[in-house]
């Protein structure tokens, strides 16, 4: 159990005392260190020479730096700006198409008085254990839909989560008082204007939380473009694509016998795998620290009332 000294500003596990806190808080900061190590580690490699690192591996001190890799990724740094626009504009739209319909259909299950509120529970249950699958989501897609060759087709069908509007429904059942929603009935207002003057900034938390895994969800898509967009299309080519096709064709000209030696020792590839990881997750390390704080209340606040 947590309890406050009252002599101090700090926190202590009772039964344990101070000292079994400091060991608790350095272990803490060894788990975090090693974590981040990985993290350190592509950083570190993506900037080694690439005769370095085919000599002596992975390795957090390598014998020569090297910019390389970056300089080889620059040489297409048009086309990769332009995805950045395609990634950044399907992760902002996308995200919030997500937030809207996963918030509303949570809202609507968790009103009890609502008739069909059990049967639809049901069946936002059943996408969490079964699927469609490829050719039948294609096939909706493409030829019921026409979205093939379209930017709808990168943000509408991962738009809704039923995982996440079941976990959005147990926040609003366990953190949104329902006095204040009865009490705002009562005074005459729609159920839209509650859901948008009352439970919206009681659920910032969750909002939050969901908002972010929507959101690194999106900004990692590619799959959608191998199914969805043709080569001709490639004005709607996501960041992810782009560098899956870079690192393909680094691939490809480093082990293909045919390509001279002078052509083969321009393209680094091991470094340059670890440098697209650094493009793909600076964003990330950038953007999360800011949303830390709700993220943490989001991933708890179902504990308890």
């Amino acid at each position: 159990m947590i309890k406050k000294n009252k002599d101090e500003d700090n926190y202590y596990i009772r039964g344990l005392g101070r000292g079994s806190d400091t060991v608790l808080s350095a272990l803490l900061f060894i788990i975090s260190f090693i974590s981040i190590l990985p993290v350190i580690l592509i950083i570190i490699v993506s900037f080694s020479s690439e005769d370095s690192v085919v000599a002596n591996g992975y390795s957090f001190f390598p014998d020569k730096w090297s910019l390389e890799a970056y300089s080889y990724l620059s040489g297409n740094i048009k086309t990769i700006m332009m995805s950045f626009g395609v990634t950044a504009a399907v992760t902002l739209a996308g995200t919030f198409l997500s937030l809207f319909f996963i918030s509303t259909m949570a809202y609507a299950l968790s009103q009890k008085d609502f008739h069909f509120n059990r049967i639809f529970t049901y069946v936002v249950m059943i996408p969490v254990f079964f699927g469609g699958g490829v050719a039948a989501s294609y096939a909706v897609n493409t030829q019921m839909l026409g979205m093939k060759n379209t930017i709808f087709a990168l943000i509408l069908p991962p738009a809704c989560s039923s995982w996440y509007i079941i976990v959005m429904r147990t926040y609003f059942l366990n953190n949104i008082p329902p006095e204040i929603l009865e009490a705002a009935r009562l005074d005459g207002a729609s159920t839209f204007r509650i859901f948008r003057k009352f439970v919206l900034p009681l659920s910032k938390p969750i909002l939050i939380t969901v908002g972010l895994f929507e959101a690194f969800s999106y900004w990692n898509i590619w799959y959608e473009n191998l199914l969805y967009t043709d080569s001709n299309h490639s004005r709607l080519y996501t960041l992810q694509y782009v560098l899956y096709n870079m690192q393909k064709n680094a691939s490809f000209i480093s082990s293909n016998d045919s390509i001279t030696g002078a052509v083969v020792t321009r393209v680094p590839t091991e470094s340059f795998r670890m440098a697209l990881v650094v493009v793909i997750i600076l964003p990330i390390l950038v953007t999360y620290p800011l949303f830390q704080r709700y993220f943490k209340k989001g991933l708890l606040s179902g504990s308890g009332k």
